[in-house]
């Protein structure tokens, strides 16, 4: 049987999955990566640890669905878009490599905007900097450690790690090359970007730019030791993991609005022509002459992860001894919190904001009759808040008439609905487990002519989706709850500075005789 094998490293898991040319799921192997964390706003990860565990992925999951190499046709990456991954002039790895949820360069971010290279840099190649931006992080790195930078080779990103491991070439694709350097108009690496941050001496470390689904190596014999592929099978370039979760949803191309809901909130519109402003990145699309603008920030179901992780861990360990989830043993109490009034409402800053990195989360008008189910209700409406937050932004310049979503959340009946009721429009959630795994694979697929095209999808989206109508009751239900969620957003950048402040004063005490 004729498969494909799709590689998804995100910020804390690496899977590998493998499809069959009708775009069914066979099987998914996956492998946690230990996330480092040096310092404050420091967030790393070892680059042969994320390979080692990417392989060992990789071999489960020919293993467990019986897959004979031979068999698989192709191989494409995706992962996390932004941070940063450097080698050195020998493509050794030069440190660790930086997740996108780092804010180490915050200053800078700051700098820039004194000086207006944040506005420049919005005109020329489509988008503000933001702290975790390949350029921000490269400035960090000049300034900070002047020794590493002097080292700089290559400049890559996490699925372009991937992609030199499986195959020995260095490159990158159309979407991962516009996180920074890239003219908004000709889409191409543009000298000018560079100089405006300060990093000409690096235009000989960016990587050549191939189309997401084109050839661009075969599998090597280590790769094919390490990870049980046979050496030889084709890989495509692969792209950025937004646009991966997209393409795979259906929703890369005009007209629609497709939604990430998962570590980041990610809301994004395909356009035929560049629209720039400071609420989205105005990026590269899959295809020349189409553009992917994307608004987001770290702030969506990492904070109901992070809620679980902190606060429900007997929970968790209770509903599985009753052989259920953690998900499925809160979901009642939500649910009767979503039906009642409240005054509780969730800021979910934990890592960010569309504000930047100043914000912190916070919830607010808490009561003492309030219980867990209202903690929780608050926190899921924040998270969509954010996202229609950013959506706001993007149907003023793309229209659209419908909303696909995907991320661990879209599997919630609940989370869907209040997504639904937030944003006021048709929500479509696809039976698509793997998401941003089966972009890769049609990328794949395209590359050797299984597929017309990336966009070619074999599967009939109707059939397999599921669509979630906005209730007009609870429209405005959420259009008062939204409003004042945004007017506290809007009276407390001072009281986020002072926050920062006193994280910055260190210990909470003397430890003196």
């Amino acid at each position: 049987m004729s498969r494909i094998l799709a590689i998804d490293s995100g910020l804390t898991v690496t899977k590998a999955v493998i499809f069959d040319t009708s775009g069914r799921q066979l099987g998914v192997a996956r492998r946690n990566v230990r996330q480092l964390m040096p310092g404050p706003r420091r967030v790393e990860r070892d680059m042969m640890d994320l390979w080692r565990q990417t392989a060992s992925a990789i071999r489960d999951v020919i293993e467990a669905t019986a897959t004979d190499a031979s068999d698989v046709l192709a191989v494409a990456a995706t992962a996390h878009g932004d941070g940063l991954y450097l080698l050195d002039k020998e493509a050794q790895p030069l440190g660790n490599g930086i997740l996108s949820l780092d804010s180490r360069a915050t200053e800078i971010i700051k700098d820039w905007h004194v000086s207006g290279v944040d506005r420049q840099s919005l005109t020329m190649t489509g988008q503000m900097p933001h702290v975790s931006a390949p350029s921000a992080l490269l400035a960090w790195v000049q300034q900070e450690e002047p020794d590493r930078f002097a080292k700089i080779g290559h400049v890559i990103a996490c699925k372009d790690w991937l992609r030199f491991c499986l195959t020995n070439t260095l490159g990158t694709d159309r979407t991962e090359a516009s996180t920074s350097f890239t003219d908004v108009q000709s889409q191409n690496y543009s000298d000018e970007a560079l100089a405006l941050f300060g990093l000409s001496a690096l235009a000989r470390a960016l990587p050549e730019v191939s189309h997401s689904a084109e050839t661009i190596g075969a599998i090597s014999n280590e790769a094919s030791r390490m990870t049980g592929l046979k050496p030889g099978t084709p890989v495509a370039a692969g792209l950025h993991d937004v646009t991966a979760s997209a393409l795979g949803i259906g929703a890369h191309k005009p007209g629609i609005v497709g939604i990430v809901a998962g570590t980041y909130s990610i809301n994004e519109c395909v356009s035929t022509t560049p629209l720039t402003d400071d609420k989205w990145f105005c990026r590269n699309a899959i295809d020349p002459a189409f553009w992917n603008n994307m608004a987001i920030s770290p702030a969506s179901t990492t904070n109901y992860d992070w809620f679980l992780d902190t606060f429900c861990m007997a929970d968790r360990k209770l509903a599985e001894t009753r052989g259920e989830t953690i998900h499925a043993a809160l979901a009642p109490e939500i649910d009767a919190a979503l039906e009642r009034a409240s005054s509780a409402l969730y800021h979910p800053y934990l890592f960010g904001s569309p504000f930047g990195a100043t914000p912190s989360a916070s919830f607010f008008g808490l009561r003492g009759w309030h219980n867990r189910g209202d903690v929780l209700a608050a926190l899921l409406e924040g998270i969509a808040f954010n996202h229609c937050q950013h959506i706001d932004a993007l149907r003023g310049s793309f229209p659209a008439t419908q909303a696909r979503l995907t991320g661990g959340a879209s599997r919630s009946v609940t989370v869907a609905q209040l997504f639904a009721d937030v944003l006021a429009i048709p929500m479509i959630v696809t039976d698509t487990d793997e998401a941003a795994a089966w972009g890769a694979a049609l990328c794949a697929g395209a590359a050797v002519g299984v597929f017309e095209s990336f966009d070619a999808d074999p599967r009939d989206l109707a059939a397999t989706s599921k669509t979630y109508h906005p209730r007009p009751e609870r429209i405005a239900h959420y259009a008062e709850r939204y409003a004042a969620y945004l007017n506290l957003a809007e009276t407390l950048p001072d009281a986020w500075q002072q926050l920062n402040a006193l994280e910055a004063l260190g210990g909470r005490g003397s430890n003196d005789g």
